[in-house]
C-alpha cells in the first residue's frame, strides 16, 4: 500500500507530471493513447497511482557463490553494478526482445540518476537488491530497460562493472578484482519466472527485476559440460593463468593484453548476455557515445 498520507499528497502533485510522461511527451513515448480512449482512463483521467520497485539480482550464484566448469570455488565479496535510465513501460502491443523495434508505451516512468548497488549484498534469503521505488500510474508494465554505465563515485569508481572476491581450486586461492569498462544498454520484455512481475493496482505495490545471469560468464558444475552454459562461458582457467602470486586486479585494458585473444574475444562477446529479466531475454547494445 502507499506508505503514509504525504506520500498520497505528494503522488497528486504530481499527476501532471505523469500525464506528460504517460501521455503527452513526443520523445518518451511512443503511440501515446487517445484521452478520450476509455481504456486508459483508469491510468489518466482517475489518477490511480501505486508504487513500482524496480530492484536487480545477481541470484544465487552471486550471494552464495558457485563452482564454475572448470571446477572453481568462487565466492563474492562485492558485485558492484551501476545502473542508469531505468526505465519501466507499460507496452502495447507487448514487447518481445527478439525483434528490432522498441517498446511501444503509453506510459513510461524512469529513474532519474545513476545508481550503484552491491548484487553479493545479504545471503541466500535475501531480496534482490532494492535500486529505486517510483510512484507510477496503476497498470501492468511489460517491458523494463536499463544502462550499465560507470559509476560516478564510491568503491567502483569509473567502471559499470566490478567483480571483487576468491577462487579457489585443488589447494590454490585467487584474490581477484576485476574492472570492467563496457557499457551496455538493455531492452527487455515481460518478467519470466515463478509469477509475473510489474502488474501495479491503484495503492499498491508492484516491482520489476534487472537480473544478471553470472553463470553466462563463468560457467556451472551444477550443469553438463556439453550444456550452452558451459561450451559458451570462460570459466575462471584463463583468469586464473595471469594472476600472480594468487592476486589478479585487473581492468579491461589489461585483460586486453593479458588474455589470449580468443579469450579476450570470448569475455566481451559474454557480457552483453548478462543481463535478463528473470529468465526472460533482452535486446543488448554497446553504448558508445555516452556523455
Amino acid at each position: 500500500m502507499l506508505k503514509n498520507a504525504s506520500l498520497l499528497a505528494m503522488t497528486i502533485g504530481l499527476t501532471a507530471s505523469f500525464l506528460l510522461v504517460g501521455c503527452a511527451s513526443e520523445q518518451e513515448v511512443a503511440d501515446a493513447p487517445d484521452q478520450a480512449d476509455s481504456s486508459v482512463s483508469a491510468t489518466t483521467d482517475a489518477q490511480e497511482f501505486g508504487e513500482l520497485e524496480i530492484r536487480a539480482n545477481g541470484e544465487d550464484f552471486v550471494r552464495e557463490g558457485f563452482v564454475s566448469k572448470d571446477d572453481w570455488q568462487i565466492n563474492f565479496d562485492h558485485l558492484y553494478v551501476t545502473l542508469s535510465e531505468v526505465t519501466a513501460y507499460q507496452s502495447d502491443p507487448p514487447f518481445s526482445p527478439d525483434t528490432d523495434e522498441q517498446p511501444q508505451a503509453k506510459t513510461i516512468i524512469s529513474t532519474d540518476e545513476p545508481i550503484t548497488v552491491d548484487l553479493a549484498a545479504g545471503d541466500e534469503v535475501a531480496e534482490p537488491i532494492l535500486v529505486e521505488t517510483l510512484v507510477a500510474p496503476a497498470g501492468r508494465y511489460n517491458a523494463l530497460s536499463w544502462q550499465m554505465t560507470p559509476a560516478i563515485t564510491g568503491p567502483a569508481e569509473g567502471y559499470p562493472l566490478v567483480l571483487q572476491g576468491q577462487a579457489s581450486k585443488a589447494g590454490e586461492t585467487v584474490n581477484f578484482i576485476l574492472k570492467l569498462e563496457s557499457t551496455l544498454g538493455f531492452v527487455c520484455g515481460d518478467y519470466v519466472g515463478d509469477e509475473r512481475k510489474g502488474i501495479l493496482a491503484a495503492n499498491d505495490q508492484a516491482d520489476l527485476e534487472a537480473t544478471f545471469h553470472f553463470d553466462h560468464l563463468f560457467g556451472s558444475s551444477d550443469v553438463p559440460a556439453s550444456d550452452e552454459i558451459n561450451t559458451k562461458a570462460l570459466g575462471f582457467d584463463p583468469l586464473a593463468a595471469i594472476a600472480e602470486g594468487g592476486t589478479l586486479e585487473v581492468d579491461t585494458q589489461e585483460l586486453e593484453l593479458q588474455l589470449s585473444s580468443a579469450d579476450y574475444a570470448l569475455l566481451m562477446s559474454i557480457l552483453p548476455s548478462l543481463g535478463h529479466v528473470g529468465e526472460g531475454h533482452c535486446q543488448e547494445t554497446e553504448l558508445t557515445n555516452l556523455e
